[in-house]
């Protein structure tokens, strides 16, 4: 389906990708208690690809992709390497926030989209993108991360993996129209090969295959991951890189929310500071586009 057609059901699919995204932080570091974080790392991703190339069989949709070249990158950077360091990532930072540097992944995809895209932000938009990243700033508190450098260097790669694997999907869909559920299904199969062979190769344990885990690998493969994986490229298919980039913040916000819930915290003032900056800053996204899509009518 054409971006303009399916544009209006971006803030739909936005929001259930960061309802189920955000959840899926707890549930994750619930999961690394029964398998090791690369051996889970592959099993989602592995699932997720099993998934969608299934949905695809149901649907008749195509198996086969065009331009595998071009799709190698995307795979190897958005999943094989972005997973590779998010979970290194935290595994170094233990519970800390080291992890969340990883949501700096729209000050990434902003800086590159402008050169090679040709994507830049514009007018009223520069009040969202202040006031989402500000808040990120406010949930992340940099000036708190009781972290080492090196685990610091693993969220910000990860992050930076993220936003190129987003400027290559971008790049590439404007060369060649591909089936969007087809090019999910084989960005995640491809990028579960490196992290098959990290959890090969690293020895740290074995899986605890108990119901719970089998719940979770199956939620985590099956929604989490494929489902919302085609959801993320559905956004980005719809909006510029940098606005589909800033639209994912909701997700640490529900994630910290979440999680403080779950063990019983409190929030601080800070922490709600960001929440509520993040919020408006989306809101006034999803009001600039509603507003430009009625002047396109």
């Amino acid at each position: 389906m054409p971006a303009n057609q399916h544009r209006w059901l971006m803030p739909l699919a936005l929001i259930i990708l960061t309802i189920i995204w955000g959840v899926t932080w707890p549930i994750m570091k619930h999961a690394l208690t029964y398998a090791s974080p690369f051996v889970f790392a592959a099993e989602r991703c592995a699932g997720g690809a099993l998934v969608l190339f299934i949905a695809l069989k149901l649907t008749g949709r195509p198996l086969r992709i065009d331009n595998l070249r071009a799709v190698i990158p995307i795979g190897l950077s958005q999943v094989g390497a972005f997973m590779t360091f998010q979970t290194w990532a935290l595994v170094e930072a233990g519970a800390g926030k080291t992890a969340v540097l990883i949501f700096t992944m729209p000050i990434w995809t902003l800086l590159i989209a402008w050169p090679v895209l040709g994507e830049r932000i514009q007018g009223k938009q520069w009040l969202s993108a202040i006031s989402t990243l500000v808040g990120l700033v406010l949930i992340i508190e940099p000036w708190q991360l009781h972290a080492t450098l090196f685990s610091e260097f693993l969220g910000v790669t990860a992050a930076l993996c993220w936003s190129v694997g987003t400027i290559l999907v971008k790049r590439l869909r404007k060369q060649h129209p591909l089936d969007l559920l087809t090019l999910t299904a084989w960005q995640l199969l491809i990028g579960a090969v490196p992290l098959a062979i990290l959890a090969l190769i690293i020895p740290d344990g074995h899986t605890s295959w108990t119901a719970s885990y089998i719940g979770i690998l199956v939620f985590v493969s099956i929604v989490s991951t494929g489902f919302c994986w085609w959801l993320w490229i559905l956004i980005l298919d719809s909006v510029p890189a940098w606005e589909a980039g800033l639209s994912v913040l909701g997700v640490p916000v529900v994630a910290l929310i979440s999680s403080r819930f779950m063990m019983a915290e409190a929030f601080s003032l800070t922490e709600m500071a960001g929440i509520l900056l993040i919020s408006t800053g989306l809101a006034l996204l999803s009001l600039i586009g509603w507003l430009a899509s009625r002047e396109l009518k």
